[in-house]
C-alpha cells in the first residue's frame, strides 16, 4: 500500500466559566480547513494560519436537545460529537473491519477539550464510545456463519514512565514492564489484562473500572490526572472460515489515547533545579515530539539518515507502530479559544502542523491460523534454544568488560523469558475457546459495582460524591450515608471503617458521620490529630453539614454532600453544580488569596490562576514532610520578579508590583529546624513536587527512604543566598544632575520591615569624580545628546534579624554603556550593620528621550542577601516531629502579627512619592534662591527709580527694566570675587561663584562668559551680586542628608533637613504631611516663603502691567529686551503658582 500521511484535525471548545468570567477574548477563527490564530498582544499582527484535514468549529452556535445532546444551532457550522465520529471514528472502524491497525490521539493543553472529544461528558459521548458502540453494532448484523469475531478490551495508563494497568486491582512496583518483540521488533506491555467483550455494554463497563482506578490512584496521589497518558487499545479479530474449513485471520489493534496536558516546558519548568533531570515530568510529551519532528523530516527527505528516537519513553515506545509504522493514525489537537491562553494554543497548532508530514505504511494484517500456531511453536523452539545456548548469542559483545557482558546475558534472558511466556499464553488462548474466554470474562464483568444501580438510591438517601481537578474523574465515587455514624478511616483500622480512604493525612480512626433521618453531622476522631475542613475550614468539635457543604479529608480527598432529603439546607449562594474549581477556591479564599476576576488585567488573571493551581500541591507536599518527618514546611509566596533578581524597572511597576506582569507566584520552603529558607519558582516547585510524589510512592510501597542521599532527596537543598528584601531606588534627581542621599527601607516580599539601606547617587565625571555643584540644570532636556555619568554607592545597612548577621551583600542590575550589567557588592561578615561604601560608575554614551523618562519614573531595585550557613539546631527541636515544629511556627507567627510588628505593607507605594519629595525638595529651594535674586533685583531697580530726581523718573527706561527682570528666568553666570585678608588686601586669583543675572543686557553678558571660558568680569555683574543672600543658599543648596545617622529613616520625611521651610515643632506630625503631599500634590508648605515675596513685587508687577496695556508698541519702539524674548516662555514654569 502507498504511504498515507497521519490525518490532523483541530477542535476550539467554547469558553469556560472562567474565561467568561474573566472576559476572555477568541482569538480562533476557522473557515473550511483553514485555522487562524491571533495575537492578542499585537492586534495589527497578520493571524498565523494553518491548514489541516479537518478544523472543527465548536466554540459557539449549538443548541441542546430535550435529551442533553449538542447540536448546531440553524445555519451555524458548529461541529458536533456526531460529526466529529462520522469523519474520524468511522474511517477508524472502516479500516478495523477491513484489517488495518488504527491508532487516533488527542493532544492539547489540560483543559482545551481532549477527554470531551475522545470519551465525551453526559449524553454526548465521544469518539471512543461511539466507535465502540457501532462495532458491535456492525457485528450484531453478520449473518455469515462463516464469519466469526473476538474483541478485546485493554486501558493502561502512563504516568512517571511507569505504566499501570486500569483494570487490575493488583499493580506491581515501579509499574508493568515493557518489553520488545525480538522478531517483529514492536514493544507491548507484559502482563497487561486483556478482556474478552461482547457487547457495548460490557466495554462501558470496563471503561467505567478504568476510570474509578483512575480517580482512586489520583486522589491518593498515585498519580495527577493532567499529566498521565491513557491509552484504551482494543483488539478485533475476524477468524473467516474458507470452503475448505481451514481458517485466516484478520486482525486490527486500534489506539484510542488521551495524552497528558501539553503546555510548554517553559511555562512550567524548573530552571536551574539540580533535580530536574530526575523528573520525568512531560518527558512522554517531549520525546513525542522528537519523534514526530524526525518522523516529519523522514517523510520530506530534508535528512538522509535520521533515528527515530522511540525509545526515549514508555508512551513513544508503545506509539512506534502508531507513528511511521503499520497504521492508519488520525490526531486531534484541541485547542483552547481564550487570548489568555495564546502562546499554549499557538504551540499545539504548530505540533499538529508537524504531525500532518509524516507518512505511515499500512498493510491488512491477515494471516492462515494454522500458519500463526505454527510459527508461534517454531518461534518457542529458537527461543528455548537461545536459553540454553546463551553463550552464541553474546558472540556480538566482543571488546564488552565481563561485568557488561553478564549483564547484557542477564537482560537477554530475560527478555526472552518473557518473549516465551507471551508466545506461551497466545498458544493458550488459541487452544480455549473464544466462548470459554469470553463467558468468563463476563462473569467477572458482572460483579464490577458501577453506581448504576444506585441512581434511585441517590434520590431518597444522603450521600457523598466526589470532586476531582480532571472533570472526568469528578462524580465517580459515591459512598451513601446510613442511619446511624459512618465511619471514615484507612482499610487498616481495627474495626474497618464504613468509608476507607488512603493517602495523604488520612488517619486510622479520620472522622465519624452521622446521620438521623436526614439531619447529617460530622466529627473528628478525638485524639487521632485528623485533618478535616468544611467549605475550607478546619473542622473543630461537631458541626452539621448542608446540602452541597464541601469535605475535605486530609490532603486529596474532596467530596461534596448531597442530601436529597435536605436540599433547602443548602446556601442560596452556591452554584448550580459544584466543581473542583469552586471548592479550591473556597480554601484559597479562607487562606487570604483574593479570586475574584472583575476588574483583573491578563498578568493578574494568570497570576491568580497560578496561585490556584499551586495551593493544593503546597498543602499536599506539607503533609508530606510531616509524614516522612522531613523538618520542612512551604508556602506561597508572591515576589516581583524585578525586585527578586535585583533589576530595573519602572516607578509604576515598583509602586504597584502586585498587580502587573513582574509578580511571580513562588514556593518558600523553610527548614523548621535552624530558619533557613529557599525560595522556589513554581515551576522549580512543579517539578520537586513530582519527585516528593514518587518518594512517597516508594515510601507506602514499604521501601526505607529515611537514608536516601541528601543528593537525592527533593526535600534537601544545599543552603544559598537568601533574599532579606529589597529597596527602590528613585532617579529623579538625576534629571537635574543633583546629588541624593537617602536611607531607604529595606523590605521582605510581604511587605514588612528588614531594616535599611544607605545609599547615594551623585552625577560624576566618567572617572567617578563628582561634578560641580553649577552643574545643576532647570531643563532636563538640556541633557539630551551628551554623555551622561553617575554614582551609585552602596554606603551601609542596618539589619534587624540577627540569623542574617553570617554575611549581608547587595546585588542590583542596571543598564551600564548599553549592556545589563550584575553588581554585588563585597560580603560583609559577622555584623548586622555592614559597611560597604561599593561605588560603581554607571555610563550613558549618550543621553536619550528614553533615559529622560527612565530618571523621572524608574527606579534601580537594590535586592539585599543574607548568607545561609547549616547550623546546628537547638537540641529542643530535634525532640520534635515536623507537624509539632509547624504548629509552635504557626503559634509564634500569630503571636508577632498580634504583637504589632512593625510592617511597611504599602512601602512601595509610598516610596516613589517620597522620593519624588526630597528631590522636589532641592528643585524648590534652587528654585526659591532664584527666586529671592529676582526679587532683590526688581527691588533694586525700583529703589534706584525712586532715588532719582523728578525731572530724571523716566518712564520707560523704568518700564523696560522692570518688565525684563519680570519676563525672564534669569541667566546663570560665573565671575570670581577677590578675597580679602585681615588687612584688606587681595588673596589669590579669586573664589569662583555663580549667580543669577536679571536684566535687559544679560543676553550680550552671557556671550562674554562664553568667549572667556564661562567667567564674566565682576565689575560688571556686582550689582546681581547679593552676599547676604548666600547664608541662605549656603543652607539649602547642601546635599539632602540624614538628621541623625543612628536613626535612619523613621518617618516618610525623617531624612529631609525642612527646617528652612516648614515651621516643624516636632516629628509627630510627619505622617501627616506625608499624606498630605501624596494626596493633593501640591507643595504649598514649601511655597509659602516663595509667595510671600511674590505679594511684595506685586504693586510693581501690577504697575508694569497696567502701563504696558496702555501703551502702543510704537511707545517701546517695537522692541522688548532679548533676554525677556528669550525666556518670556519659560518664565511662567519658573513662577510655581
Amino acid at each position: 500500500m502507498p504511504d498515507e500521511s497521519v490525518k490532523v484535525a483541530v477542535r476550539v471548545r467554547p469558553f469556560n466559566q472562567r474565561e467568561k468570567d474573566r472576559s476572555a477574548k477568541l482569538i480562533i477563527k476557522m473557515q473550511g480547513q483553514m485555522t487562524s490564530i491571533s495575537n492578542p498582544e499585537a492586534p495589527n499582527e497578520e493571524p498565523k494560519s494553518f491548514s489541516f484535514d479537518y478544523s472543527y468549529w465548536s466554540h459557539d452556535g449549538f443548541k441542546e436537545r430535550s435529551d442533553g445532546i449538542l447540536e448546531p444551532a440553524g445555519g451555524s457550522n458548529y461541529s458536533s460529537q456526531r460529526r466529529v465520529f462520522e469523519d474520524l471514528g468511522q474511517g477508524v472502524l472502516d479500516n478495523a473491519f477491513e484489517g488495518y491497525n488504527c491508532s487516533l490521539f488527542a493532544y492539547g493543553q489540560t483543559g482545551s477539550g481532549k477527554s470531551y472529544s475522545m470519551v465525551g461528558y453526559g449524553q454526548n459521548k465521544g469518539i471512543v464510545p461511539i466507535t465502540c458502540d457501532e462495532m458491535f453494532k456492525s457485528i450484531d448484523k453478520n449473518t455469515d456463519s462463516n464469519k466469526r469475531f473476538e474483541v478485546t478490551f485493554s486501558m493502561l495508563e502512563i504516568y512517571n514512565e511507569q505504566v499501570r494497568d486500569l483494570l487490575s486491582k493488583d499493580n506491581p512496583k515501579g509499574g508493568l514492564n515493557v518489553r520488545q518483540n525480538p522478531k517483529l521488533g514492536l514493544f507491548y506491555v507484559e502482563n497487561l489484562k486483556r478482556v474478552p467483550v461482547g457487547s457495548y455494554a460490557e466495554i462501558e463497563k470496563r471503561t467505567e473500572q478504568g476510570t474509578a482506578s483512575r480517580t482512586v490512584a489520583s486522589t491518593n496521589m498515585n498519580a495527577t490526572s493532567s499529566r498521565a497518558h491513557t491509552v484504551v487499545t482494543i483488539t478485533f479479530d475476524q477468524i473467516i472460515k474458507s470452503e475448505s474449513g481451514s481458517e485466516t485471520k484478520k486482525s486490527s489493534v486500534m489506539n484510542l489515547v488521551d495524552l497528558a496536558g501539553s503546555e510548554r516546558a517553559d511555562s512550567t519548568g524548573a530552571t536551574g533545579d539540580r533535580l530536574k533531570e530526575g523528573a520525568n515530568i512531560n518527558k512522554s510529551l517531549s520525546a513525542l515530539g522528537n519523534v514526530i519532528s524526525a518522523l516529519a523530516d523522514l517523510s520530506m527527505g530534508t535528512k538522509k539518515k535520521i533515528m527515530v528516537p522511540y525509545r526515549d519513553s514508555i508512551l513513544t515506545k508503545l506509539l512506534q507502530n502508531a507513528l511511521g509504522g503499520n497504521s492508519k493514525t488520525i490526531m486531534i489537537a484541541a485547542l483552547s479559544p481564550a487570548d489568555i491562553n495564546y502562546d499554549e494554543t499557538l504551540s499545539t497548532l504548530r505540533y499538529a502542523d508537524r504531525a500532518k508530514k509524516i507518512k505511515n505504511k499500512a498493510v491488512v494484517n491477515e494471516n492462515p491460523l494454522d500458519k500463526l500456531i505454527r510459527e508461534l511453536k517454531e518461534e518457542n523452539e529458537r527461543l528455548k534454544k537461545a536459553m540454553e545456548g546463551g553463550g552464541v548469542m553474546m558472540q556480538e559483545g566482543a571488546g564488552l568488560t565481563p561485568e557488561e557482558l553478564e549483564k547484557m546475558r542477564k537482560q537477554m534472558e530475560e527478555d526472552i523469558r518473557a518473549q516465551l511466556m507471551a508466545n506461551q499464553a497466545m498458544l493458550a488462548d488459541n487452544e480455549e475457546s473464544w466462548n470459554e474466554k469470553l463467558a468468563e470474562a463476563r462473569t467477572e464483568t458482572d460483579k464490577i459495582d458501577t453506581g448504576g444501580a444506585d441512581d434511585k438510591r441517590k434520590n431518597k438517601e444522603p450521600y457523598l460524591i466526589n470532586l476531582n481537578e480532571d472533570p472526568m474523574l469528578s462524580g465517580v465515587i459515591c459512598h451513601f450515608l446510613n442511619n446511624g455514624e459512618t465511619s471514615v478511616g484507612r482499610k487498616d483500622a481495627s474495626p474497618v471503617p464504613n468509608i476507607c480512604l488512603s493517602g495523604l493525612s488520612i488517619q486510622k480512626q479520620h472522622a465519624v458521620i452521622f446521620n438521623k433521618k436526614g439531619v447529617i453531622e460530622i466529627e473528628s476522631v478525638s485524639g487521632s490529630g485528623s485533618k478535616t475542613k468544611i467549605n475550607g475550614l478546619p473542622l473543630t468539635g461537631r458541626k452539621a453539614l448542608c446540602h452541597k457543604d464541601r469535605i475535605l479529608f486530609g490532603s486529596n480527598h474532596m467530596y461534596v454532600l448531597m442530601n436529597p432529603l435536605k436540599p433547602d439546607t443548602a446556601d442560596n449562594s452556591l452554584p448550580k453544580e459544584i466543581t473542583w474549581e469552586y471548592a479550591q477556591k473556597e480554601i484559597a479564599q479562607v487562606k487570604g488569596f483574593a479570586t475574584g476576576s472583575a476588574g483583573l488585567s491578563k498578568e493578574q488573571q494568570i497570576v491568580q490562576e497560578q496561585v490556584l493551581e499551586i495551593l493544593p500541591m503546597v498543602s499536599e507536599v506539607n503533609a508530606v514532610s510531616e509524614e516522612l518527618n522531613k523538618q520542612k514546611s512551604f508556602e506561597v509566596v508572591l515576589i516581583s520578579a524585578a525586585a527578586q533578581e535585583g533589576g530595573d524597572v519602572t516607578q509604576s511597576q515598583a509602586s504597584n508590583w502586585t498587580s502587573n506582569e513582574l509578580v511571580l507566584v513562588t514556593v518558600k520552603m523553610k527548614n523548621l529546624l535552624n530558619g533557613n529558607t529557599w525560595l522556589w519558582e513554581r515551576g522549580k516547585f512543579i517539578t520537586r513536587r513530582y519527585l516528593i510524589q514518587e518518594l512517597y510512592q516508594k515510601f507506602l510501597d514499604g521501601e526505607d527512604v529515611s537514608n536516601i542521599p541528601k543528593e537525592q532527596d527533593p526535600f534537601w537543598e544545599p543552603t544559598e543566598d537568601v533574599l532579606i528584601g529589597t529597596s527602590n531606588l528613585f532617579l529623579q534627581s538625576l534629571s537635574y544632575c543633583l546629588d541624593f542621599m537617602d536611607t531607604l527601607n529595606i523590605s521582605d516580599y510581604k511587605g514588612q520591615e528588614e531594616g535599611q539601606l544607605k545609599v547615594k547617587l551623585e552625577p560624576c565625571d566618567n572617572k567617578g569624580k563628582p561634578i560641580d555643584e553649577e552643574a545643576f540644570v532647570d531643563d532636563p532636556h538640556e541633557l539630551l545628546n551628551k554623555p551622561y555619568h553617575f554614582k551609585l554607592t552602596v554606603e551601609t545597612a542596618n539589619i534587624h534579624k540577627s540569623r542574617f548577621s553570617k554575611g549581608i551583600l547587595v546585588k542590583y542590575s542596571v543598564k551600564n554603556n548599553g549592556k545589563m550589567e550584575e553588581v554585588k557588592t563585597p560580603t560583609v561578615k559577622n555584623t548586622l550593620t555592614p559597611t560597604f561604601n561599593h561605588s560603581k560608575v554607571i555610563s550613558i554614551p549618550k543621553l536619550k528621550q528614553e533615559n529622560l523618562d527612565f530618571f523621572e519614573s524608574g527606579c534601580i531595585t537594590l535586592s539585599v542577601y543574607g548568607i545561609q550557613e547549616d547550623t546546628m539546631p537547638d537540641p529542643k527541636l530535634l525532640k520534635l516531629n515536623t507537624r509539632e515544629l509547624r504548629q509552635m511556627e504557626t503559634m509564634e507567627n500569630t503571636t508577632a502579627n498580634a504583637s504589632g510588628r512593625r510592617a511597611t505593607m504599602f512601602g512601595n507605594e509610598i516610596a516613589s512619592d517620597t522620593s519624588h519629595l526630597k528631590t522636589e525638595v532641592v528643585l524648590l529651594q534652587r528654585k526659591y534662591e532664584r527666586l529671592q535674586q529676582k526679587e532683590r533685583r526688581m527691588q533694586q531697580i525700583c529703589e534706584e527709580w525712586s532715588k532719582k530726581p523728578d525731572g530724571e523718573k523716566q518712564f520707560e527706561p523704568f518700564y523696560r527694566a522692570v518688565s525684563a527682570v519680570a519676563n525672564s528666568t534669569g541667566t546663570r553666570l560665573k565671575t570670581r570675587v577677590q578675597m580679602l585678608n585681615q588687612d584688606g588686601k587681595h588673596v589669590g586669583d579669586g573664589d569662583t561663584i555663580s549667580l543669577f543675572v536679571f536684566d535687559e543686557n544679560e543676553h550680550e553678558l552671557a556671550q562674554e562668559a562664553s568667549q572667556n571660558n564661562g567667567v564674566v568680569d565682576y565689575h560688571k555683574v556686582a550689582k546681581h551680586h547679593y552676599p547676604d543672600l548666600q547664608t541662605s543658599k549656603a543652607k539649602t543648596d547642601s546635599v539632602i542628608q540624614e538628621k541623625d545617622d543612628s536613626q535612619g529613616d523613621q518617618d516618610s520625611f525623617g531624612s529631609v533637613d525642612l527646617a528652612p521651610y516648614m515651621n516643624t515643632a516636632n516629628s509627630q506630625d510627619s505622617a501627616d504631611r506625608s499624606k498630605k503631599f501624596s494626596q493633593n500634590g501640591k507643595r504649598t508648605a514649601f511655597l509659602s516663603d516663595i509667595n510671600t515675596k511674590r505679594e511684595a513685587i506685586k504693586p510693581v508687577r501690577n504697575a508694569v502691567s497696567e502701563y504696558s496695556a496702555n501703551k502702543t508698541s510704537t511707545a517701546t519702539n517695537g522692541k522688548r529686551p532679548s533676554s525677556a524674548e528669550n525666556n518670556k516662555t519659560e518664565s511662567s514654569a519658573c513662577v510655581i503658582q
